[in-house]
């Protein structure tokens, strides 16, 4: 039975007994994003592997993190770069660490696009200049630098472009699909993103502007984390043709005072039922079990989780 709490609104779960009765949860954002697809994911591998797990939708990581720091909910979902601000209190954190987040395993790498309209004459980022896009997203501070990181990859700025306000991602692309703006940015994979395709007859998901070694440093200006990935055409929705867009790490993260053997656990399920995550979420066949261990940067892994990767031989 778990506990529920009001959690600055987040509507989050707080487990009662994790370390006696292995129920955990792990915290996610809104319905049609790709966290919470990559959760919902994630979860169902955990109870294949014997943790009774259930998934505790919010707005982002921005709010979430926070809370999984501070003990109330055991694990998260996010992007590297941003568990890394969060850790150190960099960039947007404006100061506020938060010292108790470790990592749990590495996943893949999140690939992100602008999305337009594919009966649109708008077939490059430089040809987005001038045009209304999806802005501001006060609930998820991520995406402004990542904008601007991939506005870089073509020697663009975002004040080249007409903004129109937006909470979230899923709140842009609801804005983009009622004709509010041109363009949106989102993860390839996304419910939401396919439910956009749908709903305007088709997407074009814009590449970015140079894959070179210099368009790569001018992104990591913006998002450190950064680099490219190719997708092949038809490989997901906007993909028309083989092209190259941004990605990042994404990882499992956790409290430091989460049981190890809990922990241990988690990074079991993973490794193990990484078919069950795939059959849930098809990106997940881009997922390695034996990349789980990779570079966290300047965060740390979970004790619980180096057992295992000690066991399994990951270096």
């Amino acid at each position: 039975m778990r506990n529920v709490i009001a959690a600055a609104a987040l509507g989050l779960g707080v487990a009662a007994s994790a370390a006696s009765a292995q129920n955990v949860g792990i915290a996610t954002s809104n319905p049609g994003s790709l966290f919470h697809n990559i959760g919902t994911a994630v979860a169902n591998a955990a109870n294949e592997g014997g943790l009774n797990t259930t998934i505790q939708p919010a707005t982002s990581p921005n709010q979430y993190l926070p809370f999984v720091n501070s003990g109330g909910i055991e694990f998260g979902v996010a992007n590297l770069q941003e568990v890394n601000y969060g850790v150190t209190g960099d960039a947007w954190w404006n100061g506020v660490q938060n010292p108790n987040i470790r990592v749990v395993g590495m996943l893949m790498p999140l690939v992100e696009a602008i999305f337009v309209r594919a009966d649109s004459d708008i077939g490059s980022l430089e040809d987005l200049v001038g045009h209304p896009i999806t802005y501001g997203y006060t609930a998820q501070n991520t995406i402004l630098p990542q904008y601007d990181a991939i506005f870089a990859t073509a020697g663009l700025t975002a004040d080249q472009f007409e903004h129109v306000s937006v909470p979230s991602v899923v709140g842009g692309a609801d804005a983009f699909m009622a004709g509010e703006a041109d363009a949106f940015i989102f993860a390839h994979g996304a419910g939401k993103v396919r439910e956009a395709d749908a709903a305007v007859g088709g997407l074009y998901a814009l590449p970015v502007g140079s894959s070179d070694d210099a368009a790569l440093e001018a992104a990591r200006e913006h998002w450190p984390t950064a680099s490219f990935k190719e997708f092949k055409a038809g490989s997901m929705p906007g993909v028309t043709e083989d092209a190259t867009y941004i990605a990042f790490p994404q990882v499992v993260f956790t409290h430091a005072d989460v049981p190890d053997d809990v922990v241990y656990q988690m990074a079991k399920a993973m490794y193990e039922n990484a078919q069950v995550m795939a059959d849930t979420f098809p990106p997940f066949n881009a997922f390695s079990p034996d990349e789980m261990k990779g570079d966290p940067g300047v965060a740390e892994f979970h004790p619980g989780a180096l057992k295992f990767y000690d066991e399994v031989g990951l270096e």
